[in-house]
């Protein structure tokens, strides 16, 4: 971390930040954990991967997450205020989905200083997003309340988009009960879900999916474009086990959305194992979420 940075931002590996990315804007990032058949692992390139999730999917072999615990996020804390972090600004994905933000509370009870805790509402890049646009108000000197209010504002616009190619997965975690109820037994139609008061809902069913993609790249150009015009966007394209399909959607986006981008690329990149976890192999994401210029 930054030592001229009065406040560290943590969030979760949830957020899918690049690790370089993280290290660059001084992200500090608690993995969660996942579990494969009997095997515990720390989310993360040295622990579980997208591609372990994903071959552990194929062959049924039993797939579970876990929160990191409020010990851990605690510990997390403790080591920023000995690096000479002042306050905390702990940023984290929907807690309708995990119990991660609820860690992050219980532990600033008793953190050695003072955390502000943002619950996005969000899952996947628009966790990573809102973490970085607290770190770029750090960087212009904000603080964590400050900090905090650029995350929950850069959230609370921003569009997470999905396509999965089963809601199988998404079944067996527990994850979709009004959603499933909606699309009924018609597992055959592709499925487009959003994410909306921080839950998984239904968007739109697809016949087949390639219309899938197409319908994902136009709804999130009219995400882009329902934000306001003064700002610019960020977007990232998000998949697991789909790479071809994700670089020519995130290829599209970028050249339809270039006067919003301001030059910045769509990047393009795995989820994370913890969420692949839960969508299943095939899955392609997309998110738009605004950039104050």
């Amino acid at each position: 971390m930054a030592a001229h940075h009065r406040v560290a931002v943590v969030t979760d590996s949830t957020a899918s930040l690049p690790e370089e990315v993280a290290a660059e804007h001084g992200v500090v990032v608690v993995p969660l954990q996942v579990v494969i058949g009997a095997e515990v692992l720390d989310e993360g390139s040295e622990g579980a991967t997208p591609t372990r999730v994903a071959e552990a999917l194929k062959e049924w072999t039993p797939v579970s997450t876990s929160r990191p615990s409020p010990a851990v996020m605690l510990e997390t804390y403790r080591d920023v205020a000995a690096d000479g972090a002042e306050e905390v600004v702990s940023i984290h994905l929907s807690s309708e989905m995990s119990g991660t933000y609820e860690s992050a509370q219980l532990a600033a009870l008793e953190s050695p200083i003072p955390v502000v805790t943002v619950d996005t509402r969000q899952v996947g890049v628009a966790t990573g997003f809102a973490a970085l646009a607290a770190a770029r108000a750090v960087a212009e000197g904000a603080t964590a309340a400050e900090a905090a209010e650029a995350a929950r504002a850069c959230s609370g616009e921003a569009a997470s988009l999905f396509y999965v190619d089963t809601l199988e997965y998404l079944r067996r975690g527990g994850r979709i009960g009004a959603t499933a109820a909606l699309l009924g037994g018609a597992l055959a139609v592709k499925p487009l879900l959003k994410i909306q008061d921080g839950r998984v809902a239904p968007l739109e069913k697809v016949r087949t999916s390639g219309r899938a993609l197409a319908r994902l790249e136009e709804l999130a150009v009219e995400a882009a474009e329902a934000l306001d015009p003064e700002q610019g966007v960020d977007v990232a394209v998000a998949h697991l086990a789909n790479p071809e399909r994700a670089a020519t959607l995130a290829t599209h986006l970028t050249e339809r959305l270039a006067e919003r981008l301001d030059g910045r690329p769509v990047t393009c990149g795995e989820l994370g194992a913890v969420l692949g976890a839960h969508v299943g192999p095939g899955m392609i994401a997309v998110c738009v979420a605004p950039r104050h210029r």
